[in-house]
């Protein structure tokens, strides 16, 4: 028997191929893997964790500490897309770095100074809530999951990964981070989320 394809259909076919090739286009450019990505090398690795020496790095950083409707990811957009003393526009890394509030400082976010801008010359930002500040470098144990990086979420890894640092025998600190990689509209199978504890 003998299948025969309708003009109609083939419409459809070619409507669904355009369809697939857009979202491509538009995932691979708004996706982590069109951004600079914060350099590391893996000194061990065993599943989801790792231990990774980092170089310093220079971060662009402000308070965590809601301003009013003057949110922090808000604040560093604005640098990053020209609000600082040279008007220029900085490219969009990988991760977003962000440390919790403790006992005496306040939560921060960051975004990484991408290498060539920090290797010229940083613009200085214009709002007196944003800096710049060295982020040394060091070595950090890791552990890296998927979906969304919330208060849950958190707690259940971080706590996994002070047992597997326990477990090595590593120098563990109290000192943390997060660190995301993914605009928001990203699937949750499909999130890189990781914690950083700095080792001694």
């Amino acid at each position: 028997m003998k299948l025969q394809v309708t003009g109609k259909q083939m419409v459809y076919f070619a409507i669904v191929l355009v369809l697939v090739a857009v979202l491509g286009v538009g995932w691979r450019f708004t996706s982590r893997t069109s951004y600079e990505t914060a350099n590391y090398s893996v000194v061990e690795s065993d599943s989801q964790f790792e231990v990774r020496e980092y170089p310093n790095l220079m971060l662009v950083t402000t308070s965590m500490k809601s301003q009013g409707s003057d949110g922090s990811f808000g604040r560093l957009f604005r640098y990053i897309s020209g609000g600082n003393d040279k008007e220029r526009k900085v490219a969009m890394t990988t991760p977003v770095f962000m440390q919790p509030e403790g006992q005496d400082r306040d939560g921060q976010m960051a975004f990484v100074v991408p290498e060539k801008v920090s290797a010229e010359h940083i613009p200085a930002p214009v709002d007196e809530t944003v800096r710049i500040q060295k982020r040394d470098g060091g070595r950090f144990a890791v552990i890296r999951f998927s979906g969304r990086m919330d208060a849950n979420s958190v707690e259940t890894n971080e706590s996994r990964l002070r047992t597997w640092i326990d477990a090595k025998g590593l120098p563990g600190t109290d000192a943390v981070e997060f660190a995301g990689y993914d605009p928001p509209w990203t699937p949750n199978p499909f999130r890189r989320n990781e914690i950083l504890i700095r080792l001694q």
